[in-house]
């Protein structure tokens, strides 16, 4: 398993890039709309150390309760159904099945931490495939 990033919600989505990008100096990778979710998501990326930061703003959600800006952490995992049966086995809560977004090509699915942190879990597309 590799970690890949953490996603976190923004109210308005230039503001947080602008942030992110001149303030704290992330580089911008990539930005785009998830029209099934009703979100966009972008991602920047710290140039020291590679980590990347999710930044996803659903569309009419423009308050938080303390707390509820942590949207996710994600990890890449080689074999998805393999890796979903094993923590199965161990009782961990799967809260969305693998599934394909829209313009993507990774399946992926999520499951629960003990404190219901939401864990994404990546499933990388085969060479070919």
């Amino acid at each position: 398993m590799k970690f890949l990033h953490t996603s976190i919600t923004v109210r308005r989505m230039d503001e947080s890039l602008a942030f992110y990008t001149d303030v704290l100096g992330l580089e911008f990778e990539r930005r785009r709309a998830i029209p099934e979710n009703h979100a966009e998501i972008a991602f920047v990326r710290d140039p020291a150390s590679g980590a990347r930061i999710e930044l996803t703003h659903w569309d009419g959600k423009e308050s938080f309760e303390a707390g509820e800006q942590l949207d996710h952490l994600a990890f890449e995992v080689p074999d998805l159904d393999g890796f979903l049966a094993r923590i199965r086995a161990k009782g961990v809560r799967v809260a969305k099945e693998p599934y394909r977004l829209s313009g993507g090509s990774s399946r992926i699915a999520f499951l629960l931490d003990p404190n219901d942190v939401w864990i994404e879990l990546i499933e990388p597309t085969s060479v070919g495939a």
